[in-house]
């Protein structure tokens, strides 16, 4: 009881750095599982540039374990808030046994389907940019397949751990698979000279001991711990979990989409570029789109888990009317997304050769630095809106207005996104990949203008009336 006041008493910038800051660590370690393979695949002069081209094809296919895997989590991690508020105890527990089973088969399931149909998946996702790349992206792909199962089911339990109560052990579970992972890919890049094999060995242990902490939790929680009985499926249920889950689903599906756009976009204009079209440098462009994609990713993790960390404070604010906070937390929360983007600018354009220093250019040719100092300072120059748009997304979902969220997201993956990759490119090339990202994110604010204009209106004053509510909260006590 005391801690739900709080939510609509506490300072706003306080109660920020109380639940934004361990989600935010929970997400950006999650972020660096992938960009660590890459940094060191990029360093190992028997690998270089194909396996960071490899390391680029293979990554939108774990976006995908993740998009399932994150739909049954959040979804179930809401069904329990929504049902244990109702006082309904026993369908929290089923939500989280029939979550459990559904994620185990969804894992095996996808994990046979990549087994089974390689070739024609790497293919798609651009992996036949040339030969040393695509048999780089066979080896990768099949020990990551192998660990599928491990990752969804880990990424699936995390927001369920989080739901009962434990946000710390949520976060603590995957930073132990992240840390092992960074202490194993030297070992076997380096030391034993596994190759792509390597990394991904690297990886997938550190997902099992991640997937193996959850399935301890599982077996140990405070409120929700399901009985025999809740793991049999129950339609009902488990169809109110998915459709819950469903706005997580979309918003990363639809960055697969957007990324096989571009990587199939990078290997048809890269093949017509006078120098990436020889067969020596081919791989070039994938591997360097693929470097920027993930330092992106690092930057909206940060801005993500700020944003997300938020989502109780919103729920509560609202609920309890109390709409000027609701304002004040708004105007924080962009506020502060802007400054990471701003800090995320300077970085890409001041200092992209230190960057990609990082990436292993020093065992490649002189143009892989030139067109990755071109990707970094154009890819990323609207940084700072694609930061204040994320953080839109997410607060409008957090006020109930899931569906303009939704909306706006596929408008700028998959309209914006797909569309001005597909477009672009035929009028300037490779330059044309690299402009569909800021053109995107610009078409997108202008329309995330409009509408974090009308919700501040909507929000009316952004004065604090919760003086009041603290001194009857201090009558109370």
């Amino acid at each position: 009881m005391e801690t739900n006041l709080s939510l609509g008493t506490e300072r706003i910038g306080k109660l920020m750095r109380s639940y934004a800051v361990p989600c935010m660590i929970s997400l950006l370690v999650g972020a660096l599982y992938n960009i660590v393979d890459q940094i060191f695949i990029a360093n190992a002069p028997y690998l270089g540039s194909y396996g960071n081209a490899a390391n680029t094809v293979v990554f939108p296919l774990t976006v995908i374990a993740l998009a399932i895997a994150v739909m049954v989590g959040d979804g179930c991690c809401a069904y329990v808030s929504l049902s244990l508020g109702k006082k309904e105890p026993q369908n929290a527990r089923r939500s989280v046994g029939n979550s459990v089973v559904v994620i185990l088969i969804a894992g095996l399931l996808l994990c046979a389907v990549y087994l089974l149909f390689d070739r024609p998946i790497i293919a798609f996702f651009g992996g036949t940019v040339n030969s040393e790349t695509f048999r780089y992206s066979r080896e990768y792909f099949f020990y990551i397949s192998l660990g599928i199962p491990f990752y969804m089911f880990g990424q699936a339990l995390n927001p369920i751990i989080r739901a009962d109560g434990n946000p710390k052990f949520a976060m603590l579970s995957t930073l132990a698979g992240a840390v092992l992972n960074l202490i194993l890919d030297p070992v076997f890049i380096f030391g034993l000279r596994w190759g792509m094999m390597g990394a991904a060995a690297a990886t997938v242990i550190g997902q099992v001991v991640t997937a193996l902490l959850a399935v301890w939790y599982l077996c140990h929680m405070r409120t929700v711990r399901p009985g025999k009985g809740d793991f049999c499926i129950c339609r009902e249920i488990l169809g109110r979990t998915l459709v819950l889950g469903i706005c997580s689903f979309l918003s990363q599906i639809s960055l697969v989409a957007a990324m096989a756009a571009i990587n199939n976009m990078v290997r048809k204009y890269g093949a017509l570029d006078p120098v990436f079209g020889q067969e020596q440098f081919a791989q070039i462009p994938m591997a360097v789109v693929g470097i920027v994609m993930k330092f992106f990713q690092i930057v909206i993790s940060v801005v993500v888990g700020i944003a997300a960390g938020c989502i109780p404070i919103v729920g509560y604010n609202m609920g309890a009317g109390l709409k000027p906070r609701v304002k004040e937390l708004f105007l924080r929360l962009l506020a502060v997304e802007a400054a990471v983007g701003t800090a995320a600018f300077l970085i890409v354009e001041g200092c992209p050769r230190q960057l990609i220093a990082v990436f292993g250019a020093a065992n490649e040719s002189v143009y892989y630095t030139e067109f990755a100092v071109k990707a970094f300072r154009v890819y990323l120059c609207m940084v700072i809106l694609a930061c204040v748009n994320k953080a839109c997304f997410i607060f409008l979902q957090a006020m109930g207005k899931a569906a303009a969220s939704t909306l706006l997201s596929m408008v700028r993956e998959i309209v914006f996104g797909v569309g001005f990759a597909l477009l672009l490119p035929r009028f300037w090339g490779l330059d044309g990949v690299l402009c569909s990202m800021p053109v995107s994110d610009l078409l997108t604010f202008l329309i995330a203008a409009y509408l974090i204009r009308s919700t501040c209106l909507s929000l009316g004053s952004a004065k604090d009336p919760a003086g009041s509510v603290r001194r009857e909260y201090a009558s109370v006590k």
